[in-house]
């Protein structure tokens, strides 16, 4: 499932850092996505997912929780890394169901 994210955290030198992304997976426990920082294992982030583009009620509030990071990896563009994250703050708990499915 692909939705929007916003992260924050320190790189791996201790800069602070605010970036708008995408999940490239999500579950209740973890996501992974793109980012263009350099960000180490163990790395402790805030994780930010808009209602809009997952609720199905109006009074569904936006996700919030903290995560760390449990793998790294190059992505497909240059400068760009794969991170993994398992959150630490609350679990993801919407549940979507396969169009395949439907």
């Amino acid at each position: 499932m692909r939705l929007p994210l916003k992260v924050r955290g320190r790189d791996s030198r201790g800069v602070i850092f605010e970036e708008d992304t995408a999940s490239e997976n999500l579950c209740r426990s973890g996501a992974a996505f793109v980012t263009r920082f350099d960000v180490a294992i163990g790395s402790d982030l805030e994780i930010h997912i808009p209602h809009g583009h997952y609720a199905s009620r109006r009074h569904e509030a936006d996700f919030a929780t903290h995560g760390r990071v449990v793998h790294v990896a190059a992505a497909a563009g240059p400068g760009e890394h794969v991170i993994g994250v398992q959150f630490t703050g609350p679990r993801f708990q919407r549940v979507f169901r396969s169009e395949s499915a439907a």
